[in-house]
Formats: C-alpha cells, sequence, structure tokens
C-alpha cells in the first residue's frame, strides 16, 4: 500500500463527490470533483515522466495553499519521485538552501513572485533542470521555465514506477529555531501508518468540508488537512490566503478546521474586546453566559449530563451570547484540531463553554507527525491526549519525551550523525520535549528541552507554561521570557496595542505616541499588574520580575519567528540584546 494506492482508491470510491474547492479571484468557491482530481494528477505524472523524471529524483513545491499543490504532490509520488515541500514565505537563499541540499531536479512554483525567488539563485543549485509554474506568466516565459498547463498537456505514456512502501514520499525541511534546517525523510509506510492511525479516532468522511490554511509544506497540515480528508471522502477548500480565514470559514461552513493556537488565542481576543467596548449590560450578560458554559463543559468533563435548568439556561446563553461566534465558524463546525505549539488551557476552556470542541494533538515533523491526539472519544484540556494506535511513548529519566513506533522518520536526508543523535539504538526517537504521562494515559508537555531557563541559583524553569499563562491577557500579545545565568526571570512583551490604548484613554494617558505611551509610569505599573494576577499559582523563582514593552510585533518578515510560528528566541535574544542587558543592571 502506497499513497497513490489510497489515492487511487478514493478517486474510484467517491468519483463525482467534490474532492476540493477553491475561489479565483473576485469570485466564488469552485468545486473540483475526485475524478477531475485524478485525472489532472494522472495527466501531471505523465508530463513529469516526459521531462525526463525518473524513481527518487527529488522535486520541489514552492506555493501557497491551492488545486494546483494537491494535484503537483500525487504526481510527483506517482511519477515514483520524492516532493521537497517548502513554505512560501522562505527567502531566496533559504530556498536555494534547501534546493541545493536536496539536489531537487525540478521546481513548481505557484506565482511570478515565487519565481523571482528561484531565478535570483538558480545559478548556484546545479542538479536544478526546470521550473514549473502554476500561474500564466505575463509576456514571454523565461527559459528553463514552463507553465504547469504544458506539462499536463504532454502526451507520454506514463511509466510504472512500481513503488514500494517503505520508499521515501517526502523530504521535509524543518522549519528549525536555530541553524539550518534539515531535511526529514518520511516514507509512504510512515504516512499510511499515521493517517490510519488518525483516522480510526477522528471520525471524518463524506459530508465534512475542511478549510485548510495552514501550509501544505507543514508536515501537520500535510497529514491532517490533505491526505486524511482526501482519502475519506471529505472536501478540502482551501482559503484565499492567511488573511482571509475568517471571511473564508463564512464561505465554506466548515465542519472540521485545523489550525495553530495562535488563531484562536486572536478570535478569543478579538471577543474579549468587543465585550470591553461594550455597554455594562452586555458585559455581564457575556459573563452571565461564559459561567453557564463553564458548569454545562465541567458536567461533560466529569461525565455527567448537564441537568434540565442547566441545558435551559445554555440554550439562552447560545443565543444572546455565543451565537455570533458559532456564526463566524460558518455555523456546521463539528470541532477544531489544534497543533503544531501548545495551546493554552484557559483557550480550550473558553471555546467549550461557547460549545466548540478544540481538540489539541502533538507530534513532530520526524513522527509523521502524530504522537499523541485529543479526539471525541478520550480528551482532557491541558494535555495533547493519548498516544495514538501503533505509536509507543515513554518518559526518559530526564523527562524528555519518546517515541518509537511506524511514524518514525526513516531519517535525515544526507546526515546520519544527525540522526544517529535523535534516533537511538533501540528505535527510539528523542522528542527534545519535557512532559509527562498521567495515570490515564495522557500526555502533557511542559516544554521544548532545549527552551529550559536554567537561573543562577540552579533552578530549573520551563518558559512555555508562563508564557501561556501571560498571554491571556487581554493586553500582551506576544511575550518570550528570559533569565539563563540570571537571578531572576525577565520578559521582552510585545502588548496589545489596540487593547492598551483603549485601555490608555480610559485613564487619561496620552496615546498619539506609542513610544512614549510604552514608556509611561502608567503602563508600566498596569502590565505589571497583569503579570502578578496571572501568575499567582506559580513559584516565587518562576515570577517575572522584569519586562521591557516592545513597540513592534515579532514576525516571520524580521526572522524572529518559523512559518509555524514559534518564536527564534537565539534571533530574538540577538536582536534586543541591550534591552535585555538594561533588565539586569546589576549584572552589567
Amino acid at each position: 500500500m502506497t499513497l497513490i494506492s489510497m489515492f487511487e482508491d478514493a478517486v474510484q470510491q467517491y468519483g463525482n463527490k467534490p474532492a476540493l474547492a477553491h475561489k479565483p479571484r473576485g469570485g466564488t468557491y469552485q468545486d473540483i470533483s475526485y475524478t477531475e482530481f485524478g485525472a489532472s494528477v494522472d495527466a501531471f505524472s505523465k508530463g513529469l515522466n516526459a521531462l525526463g523524471v525518473q524513481k527518487g529524483d527529488r522535486i520541489a513545491i514552492l506555493s501557497e495553499n491551492r488545486p494546483e499543490w494537491a494535484i503537483s504532490d500525487f504526481g510527483i509520488l506517482k511519477a515514483g519521485a520524492v516532493n521537497v515541500p517548502m513554505f512560501s514565505t522562505l527567502t531566496a537563499a533559504q530556498v536555494g538552501y534547501i534546493l541545493k541540499d536536496s539536489g531537487a531536479k525540478i521546481i513548481c512554483v505557484s506565482t511570478e513572485k515565487q519565481l523571482e525567488k528561484v531565478a535570483s539563485i538558480r545559478d548556484e543549485v546545479p542538479t536544478l533542470e526546470q521550473v514549473i509554474i502554476f500561474d500564466a506568466v505575463e509576456g514571454e516565459t523565461p527559459a528553463g521555465v514552463i507553465q504547469f498547463t504544458a506539462v499536463c498537456e504532454m502526451a507520454e505514456e506514463k511509466v510504472d514506477s512500481d513503488l514500494q512502501e517503505d520508499e521515501v514520499a517526502t523530504i521535509i525541511y524543518t522549519s528549525g529555531t536555530t541553524g539550518n534546517p534539515k531535511g526529514v525523510m518520511l516514507t509512504h509506510a510512515n504516512f499510511i501508518s499515521n493517517l490510519q492511525a488518525c483516522k480510526s479516532l477522528i471520525d471524518v468522511g463524506e459530508t465534512d468540508v475542511l478549510l485548510s490554511f495552514l501550509p501544505l509544506s507543514h508536515v501537520f497540515e500535510r497529514l491532517g488537512g490533505h491526505y486524511v480528508p482526501l482519502f475519506s471522502g471529505a472536501k478540502v477548500a482551501y482559503a484565499e490566503s492567511t488573511f482571509t480565514v475568517a471571511q473564508n470559514m463564512k464561505d465554506v461552513a466548515p465542519t472540521v478546521m485545523l489550525s495553530v493556537p495562535r488563531l484562536y488565542e486572536t478570535m478569543h481576543e478579538r471577543i474579549l474586546r468587543a465585550v470591553q467596548e461594550g455597554s455594562p449590560l452586555k458585559q455581564k450578560i457575556f459573563h452571565w453566559g461564559v459561567s453557564v458554559g463553564s458548569a454545562v463543559s465541567s458536567a461533560i468533563q466529569q461525565g455527567r449530563k448537564p441537568s434540565a435548568i442547566l441545558q435551559l439556561q445554555q440554550g439562552i446563553a447560545d443565543k444572546l451570547v455565543f451565537g455570533k461566534l458559532k456564526a463566524a465558524t460558518g455555523g456546521r463546525l463539528r470541532f477544531f484540531v489544534s497543533g503544531g505549539a501548545a495551546l493554552p488551557q484557559s483557550i480550550a476552556e473558553f471555546f467549550h463553554a461557547a460549545g466548540i470542541l478544540i481538540l489539541e494533538g502533538y507530534g513532530l515533523t520526524e513522527t509523521s507527525p502524530v504522537i499523541s491526539m485529543n479526539h471525541l472519544g478520550k480528551w482532557k484540556f491541558g494535555t495533547v491526549g493519548v498516544s495514538v494506535p501503533g505509536v509507543e511513548v515513554q518518559i526518559a529519566e530526564d523527562g524528555e519525551i519518546l517515541t518509537r513506533g511506524p511514524h518514525v522518520m526513516k531519517g535525515y536526508f544526507n546526515n546520519e550523525t544527525a540522526t544517529a543523535e535523535v534516533i537511538d539504538e533501540d528505535g527510539w526517537f528523542h522528542t527534545g520535549d519535557i512532559g509527562i504521562i498521567d495515570a490515564d494515559g495522557f500526555v502533557k508537555i511542559t516544554d521544548r528541552k532545549k527552551n529550559i531557563i536554567v537561573l543562577s541559583n540552579g533552578k530549573n524553569v520551563a518558559p512555555q507554561p508562563i508564557e501561556s499563562a501571560l498571554v491571556q491577557s487581554p493586553f500582551i500579545s506576544q511575550i518570550m521570557v528570559i533569565g539563563s545565568e540570571r537571578k531572576n526571570l525577565a520578559a521582552l512583551i510585545v502588548p496589545n496595542f489596540d487593547a492598551l490604548k483603549a485601555w490608555g484613554s480610559e485613564n487619561g494617558i496620552d496615546t498619539g505616541n506609542l513610544s512614549a505611551m510604552l514608556q509611561t509610569r502608567e503602563v508600566e505599573r498596569h502590565i505589571q499588574s497583569e503579570i502578578r494576577s496571572r501568575l499567582t499559582d506559580f513559584a516565587d523563582f518562576e515570577q517575572v520580575r522584569r519586562f521591557t514593552l516592545l513597540e513592534k510585533e515579532f514576525s516571520q518578515e524580521e526572522d524572529e519567528m518559523t512559518p509555524t510560528l514559534k518564536l527564534k528566541r537565539s534571533v530574538i535574544m540577538e536582536r534586543y540584546a541591550d534591552a535585555i542587558e538594561g533588565m539586569y543592571p546589576e549584572d552589567s
């Protein structure tokens, strides 16, 4: 069994049912049936063979989510080649590194903007023979570039690639918060074992519609938002961009949706901001609705049926408080799935109080990716669920999470040394995450092993729980806790500028100059009060004693975040070195 044999079975089984949906500029969503999808994949794979693609060749994809991405993926695999996906936000230099390291023969790009990146580094990649572009090119097509449609029209008889399940299907380069990315080799068997495990736990079928906006180049979306639904007869609709997700949810009315925690945090922030701007009566009704929803949620978590009175109150709360939130998701959502980073427990609890369940899972690129997950039959907030079928998980003596099974990668491409560093002689993959397994088998992540802060007094501090607690403040948008080899913790904080300005106006503070406002004693005291109130359950050595307010958000464009929105701590530490030293004058 391979990904292609499973795909062909899906095309045969689901035929004229919609498989993909996309929204052309200025238009409405258009469906592509499984039959049409299968024909396009077949045509593209034959076109690749006509271009000289042979079994094992590496073909890269540099594109946003769109039907051509999906067609290219299966077309590459059907041609017997290996897909090397890239985030569309990568710089030309990063694209060049991956092309050279993988030895890519062809790259598929979405737009002329992506084509420009490749053109600028093409001479540095001797293995690169051809560029395939999805969009039509204005004017004359450059030499060495061919249109996607032209490739699909090449009449070449298909070459039987004789795929085996243990062969490499993809090389995914880890975004990495430090150093150059490594190419993770995942086989057909890796993916199939993982998607079968996930399908046995998550009920996705022919009536489901997924809105896809997380990059397909990321293994979380690749498995959960691409392979799982398409092998289950569901429809995958592509968001126009990350900026149009809110509108596209209304357009598509998804039943299932995958996201990283930042989306849920942003939705939560907007709701709280709207409540703060409302009348005292609206605020009172909102808080009453949340208390009712929380009581219902608590009963469900304890396996109890909410009382008749509570159910009646829930119906009222749904109409008065939570109706707009559900309508904003399209009105058909069965559940959200969260992955890629830690989801604050308070966010999951709030959404469940509103009647929307967020199922959090855990995994890495190297594990295809799912190690554990919460599912409809068994979930617990504040955890990343139980290990999926066929996957072993254990905790090492130092607290590191280890996993073993058919989901573990074949290794890092052309890097046996790095492979040996993470997969031991007994086959256990060392995740680099610190965590525990509770009495019910639920896995809980406490932090990345390399992020642990060791204070000068020897105390070990996991920054992630502290950061998760503090970003719950409506006045804090992003935060990075620091303190290695220092006496106490400090933090770089990006405020929620809109909320802080609104608070400032209410308290007679001049908000016209952002820099000046952030340096006022009143703002400093207000943020300090927020920090203290959010960390009451943390130990004395886990308190954030000092902080610096930053005037702009951490971003991918500034190389401060990975494409999956994880902070690049080393980059940020270097960039704000002066500010950090200013918080520790006694060490100067």
